[in-house]
This record gives C-alpha cells, structure tokens and sequence, in this order.
C-alpha cells in the first residue's frame, strides 16, 4: 500500500479549491488573456487567502497568460479560472485581453511599395 506522506501531488478536488463554484459570475477569461498582480490593496487581504490564490499573485509579478497559470499550478483551466475572478474582484491582479494577430499585410501593397524602392535605386 502506498504511504498517505508519500504523495507528492496534493490530493484536494478542484471543487475544494473553489468552494465549489464552477462559474466566474461574470465574463469567461480566455485562456490567452494576460494577467498582472496589481499593487494596492495586497497587503491588506493577503493572510486572507487561499494558498492556491496567494500562488497566482507570485506567477503574476509580470505578465503571464492564463494558461501559464493553470500549468504552473496544476490545476484544470475551470478551476484557474474562478480562482483569478476572485482575485480581480478583490482588486489584486489586472487582467489585459489577449493581444491579437497582427492583420494579414496586402501582399499586392508591399510588392508595390519594394518596386518603388528599386526604382529610386
């Protein structure tokens, strides 16, 4: 039989973890959506916190996707999710959309504009 100290993977459900919620209340971050721990307030609520929720803020020290925090926590994407809700309702991270692809460049337009450059050679 295995040893219960042991383990190396905690053993807690997701839905510990968040109480059981599995809704944000509110809109749905993309998995590519950037976050960033904010300054104020931190310290006021941080003995308050769950473990899980004082991780994110160490990842969040710069910029990070969402999806990077699910896998530096270990944790599935749903539960990542309502984890980062309560802590942007709190106050303590700011979330920035994802960046998104640049547009296709007209390729009619640069073949014009490389033309025009070899002409003034």
């Amino acid at each position: 039989m295995t040893d219960p100290q042991e383990r190396t993977v905690p053993a807690i459900r997701p839905y510990v973890i968040t109480g059981g919620r599995a809704d944000t209340g509110g809109p749905e971050l993309p998995w590519e959506s950037l976050v960033v721990a904010a300054g104020p307030g931190r310290q006021g609520r941080a003995g308050a916190l769950q473990p899980e929720h004082r991780d994110i803020l160490e990842h969040c020290q710069g910029l990070i996707s969402v999806g990077e925090i699910a896998a530096h926590l270990g944790q599935p994407l749903p539960v990542v999710r309502v984890l980062l809700a309560d802590l942007l309702g709190w106050g303590l991270i700011a979330t920035r959309p994802p960046i998104r692809r640049a547009e296709q460049s007209d390729v009619s337009m640069l073949k014009r504009i490389l033309d025009g450059l070899e002409q003034e050679l």
